[in-house]
């Protein structure tokens, strides 16, 4: 993708249309252009040029679209961090990345000073927002440089950015991703969607940090759409935003949809405008789903997945309500396969760990070679860390991640499935489900509860609705209600807040959970079956 003739294109076909709408301002192509050239000629003219990397800082705002535009123009690598992370996290990757330029928004506690004196290859930090002292502002830079064409452009293997993710280890992986991989979301989403210059999205809060957040940005370059940025989340004000500014598409995760649902008002706006409502980001429940498509009929809804390490989306599930429980079929520039634990393809109906290869697959994890290697299997195939299957209708179903496997007995349990039978209950909002352990059996579940406003359930009543969905082994052994469920940047359930601080006993009743094991378990325990 050659993001500097794409501005270009865009500002001389629709230079007065609107690019993006933040908090009710609109920013033109021609705007866009001009404000991502300046700062492009300001690193030309410092000297900073492909193969240099640039890192931003930033929370999603007009200056961070400008300043990823800019990088991008002159074939430079962005290394984009989320604005949440803390110093020390920031100084680390700072470390491992080692970018030549900061564009950074100041924060009451990053001590910017601390990254200089921490961070030797950092040369140049431009603030936006506010002065500091030994720092470039942005805003003189848009005020004095020139909006000419920069010197400088990107060719499909330079490398285009390294996003970091953590995901459940912990341990922050840079997903490198090349200037021809930035064809691939915006290219699969127009395969599976179809858009035009009159398509308008709602970022709905994902941070331009992510995949998830770029993709809204390389759509709206690549087809001149509309994007209406929000700065974070916010299920009416998204709801709102729909409305009034007659919103075609969006794609969010699963628990924006149980916050969108939650609210007493959902129905009542008008959604008409919609054309796809997607979901993205972790195993969906098709009756929520269903449920928000009751609000908007004319949309289609649909279910997508896809990776930071296969240029995210890759697949959506076909345009049928009966069907949405897959994530359809791989096919546009992506195969798929799935295998056993010994590497045996397996057919329909088997599950085992989902392999993805094609054109969207990362170039590996930054300075990272071992994690790289063990990442793949055979030549090119991915490991999703998905466990899926192939089902009669050749489409693909997830059961959970291989991650959030709990194997109770020797019996395996995907938390995932727990959650949904859980949240089918008419009284939770929402539910997260991880492994605890457990003397007997290894592992049991253990579930964490939002229930919904001015509603309650007890332990007892809970299980016997669970009763009627799942298998005994199954249902969790424990139980604790919450207020609310935490979650990541990308509103994603953050399952390793519960991991890093639960420790559950197998004879341990704490405050609000209960060891509920039936007479039937007591007495198959006392047979010398343990469940």
């Amino acid at each position: 993708m050659n993001v500097k003739e794409l501005l270009i294109n865009q500002a001389s076909l629709f230079p007065q249309k609107c690019a993006f709408n933040f908090e009710g301002r609109e920013t033109t192509f021609s705007q866009l252009k001009d404000a991502a050239f300046k700062i492009a000629n300001y690193f030309t003219r410092q000297g900073v040029k492909k193969p240099d990397k640039i890192a931003i800082f930033t929370a999603n705002t007009p200056d961070a679209i400008a300043a990823q535009m800019a990088v991008y123009s002159i074939g430079a690598t962005l290394i984009p961090f989320d604005f949440m992370l803390t110093e020390n996290e920031i100084i680390h990757l700072l470390n491992h990345s080692e970018p030549r330029a900061l564009i950074m928004q100041p924060k009451k506690d990053i001590n910017v000073l601390n990254i200089r004196e921490n961070c030797y290859s950092v040369k140049y930090i431009i603030t936006c927002k506010e002065r500091l002292p030994d720092c470039d502002f942005l805003d003189d830079i848009l005020a004095e440089e020139s909006n000419e064409s920069p010197v400088g452009s990107s060719f499909d293997k330079d490398l285009a950015a390294i996003f970091y993710t953590s995901g459940t280890t912990g341990h922050p992986k840079g997903v490198m991703l090349n200037y021809k991989q930035f064809d691939n979301p915006v290219d699969t989403i127009n395969h599976f969607l179809g858009i035009s210059e009159n398509d308008i999205y709602c970022t709905g809060g994902i941070p331009f940090s992510h995949v998830g957040g770029l993709n809204y940005l390389l759509l709206m370059i690549r087809f001149a759409s509309t994007i209406i940025v929000m700065p974070r989340f916010n299920p009416l004000e998204f709801l709102k935003n729909i409305e009034k500014y007659n919103v075609t598409i969006f794609c969010i995760v699963p628990s924006m949809y149980v916050a969108i649902v939650s609210l007493k008002e959902y129905e009542r706006f008008n959604l008409t405008s919609l054309r796809y409502a997607v979901v993205f980001g972790a195993p969906s429940s098709p009756a929520l789903l269903k449920r928000f498509h009751r609000s908007c009929p004319k949309a289609i809804v649909l279910n997508g997945w896809g990776m930071t390490e296969t240029a995210a989306p890759n697949t959506f599930s076909p345009a049928d309500e009966h069907k949405i429980s897959s994530i359809g079929k791989f096919g546009f520039r992506m195969q798929a396969k799935i295998i056993d634990e010994e590497g045996k393809s397996l057919l329909y109906g088997e599950k085992g760990e989902l392999l993805v290869s094609g054109e969207g697959v990362t170039l590996g994890y930054y300075r990272e070679p071992t994690l790289s290697s063990d990442a793949f299997w055979g030549e090119g195939w991915f490991r999703t860390g998905d466990i899926a299957y192939f089902g009669k209708d050749g489409l693909i179903y997830l059961s959970g991640r291989k991650k959030d496997m709990i194997k109770v007995a020797g019996e395996i349990v995907f938390s995932s499935e727990v959650e949904e039978k859980i949240q089918l209950c008419p009284k939770v909002q929402e539910a997260a489900v991880i492994g605890v352990p457990d003397e007997l059996r290894g592992e049991v579940p253990k579930a964490f509860i939002v229930t919904k406003e001015s509603e309650t359930i007890n332990e007892q009543e809970l299980r016997d609705f669970l009763k009627e969905h799942l298998a005994h082994f199954k249902i969790p052994h424990y139980f604790e209600f919450v207020k609310e469920l935490p979650k990541n940047r990308v509103g994603k359930i953050d399952k390793t807040a519960f991991k890093k601080t639960i420790e559950v006993k197998p004879d341990e009743k704490n405050e609000g959970e209960t060891n509920p094991q039936s007479e039937e378990e007591k007495n198959q325990q006392s047979e010398g079956e343990i469940t």
